[in-house]
């Protein structure tokens, strides 16, 4: 299983009015329900920014990174795509394992999810995350022709080195499901909301939430 976003996405802002969230790209100067004046003292109708999920994962030091193996996210991604998942050093060089062998890249990964693993706190890990991660990838397990799609792959490249990690820190080792619901759920759920919230908006200018808001947790 391969582990299946460039540009920077367009600020979600959200404001209420006739009781109801309104999502849109900018805060019209009319409600597009009521056509009736925006505008309001009510601090709790106030517009608010919804955080965008994904980051410039070559602007992420010490990081696990998740993006579409092919496409985007907001464009293409279904929910059910292949992601494709990498690791940062500390100079944003994102290393990962496809049927090519260990890629170093340096571009590419510009709109990712990421998980950082390494608090800025931990001198001793910081200082050599880098040889770390390059003396891990130059082992015989990752040569191109080890690879297999389903068993030996982009997540088996990060799993492996981050229970290297923890083992070198004393800590629990993660296995496969745990890996995934620690790391890869959380931000594929939140990343989900945000994109059917964007591509809605895109569509038709504005969204408005049901009631309850589906997607509260974002702002």
């Amino acid at each position: 299983m391969e582990m299946h976003f460039s540009g920077a996405s367009k600020p979600l802002i959200k404001f209420r009015h006739c009781g109801r969230s309104i999502y849109s790209f900018s805060v019209p100067q009319c409600c597009p329900l009521c056509q009736g004046d925006v505008g309001s003292t009510r601090i709790e109708d106030a517009p608010i920014s919804i955080s965008d999920p994904f980051s410039n994962g070559h602007q992420e030091k010490c990081s696990f990174l998740l993006k579409p193996t092919r496409g985007t996210f907001l464009r293409e991604y279904d929910g059910k795509s292949d992601l494709h998942v990498g690791l940062t050093n500390t100079r944003g060089v994102v290393y990962n394992y496809n049927t090519h062998g260990i890629q170093r890249d340096e571009a590419g990964w510009e709109q990712s999810l990421s998980v950082p693993l390494v608090q800025p706190s931990m001198f001793g890990l910081l200082d050599q995350w880098d040889k770390y991660l390059e003396d891990f990838s130059a082992s015989a397990a990752w040569l191109p022709h080890r690879y297999e799609e389903d068993h030996h792959n982009c997540s088996s490249f990060a799993l492996t080195f981050i229970n290297c990690i923890l083992a070198m820190e004393g800590k629990e080792q993660l296995d496969k499901r745990e890996f995934t619901e620690k790391y890869v759920v959380p931000r594929t759920r939140l990343a989900s909301k945000y994109i059917t919230l964007y591509r809605a908006i895109q569509e038709r200018g504005f969204h408005v939430a049901e009631h309850p808001d589906p997607v509260a947790s974002l702002s």
